[in-house]
């Protein structure tokens, strides 16, 4: 299983003011804050498997004023430095509904 403790992603392609994800993880229960960029606050929960795949439920406060929900499933993939990407499939509920995949690259200070 990998540790997510502690580690930080940011969506592949939104640049350095990107919004951070930043995970905690205790066995396989995990959650995890975000803001930036479009996000001024948001928060999941989940599990993480053996693989080190992820199903969560999230919620955020967009920018404009929104409150958004939804669920997602991440698969890992382990690059030659050691750190993580996570390739999501991506659900948010109505009335804001909205699907689509995105991968999220682990950010070093």
């Amino acid at each position: 299983m990998i540790n997510y403790d502690g580690r930080r992603f940011r969506a592949r392609g939104h640049g350095p003011d990107g919004a951070i994800t930043t995970y905690r993880q205790d066995g396989d229960l995990l959650w995890a804050e975000l803001s930036g960029s479009g996000v001024r606050r948001g928060s999941l929960a989940g599990r993480c498997a053996d693989d080190g795949s992820l199903e969560f439920a999230y919620t955020m406060v967009l920018g404009d004023g929104r409150v958004v929900a939804g669920r997602c499933r991440s698969t890992p993939e382990l690059l030659d430095d050691g750190r993580v990407v996570l390739h999501e499939e991506w659900e948010r509920f109505p009335p804001h509904a909205a699907s689509g995949v995105e991968a999220l690259e682990e950010v070093t200070a």
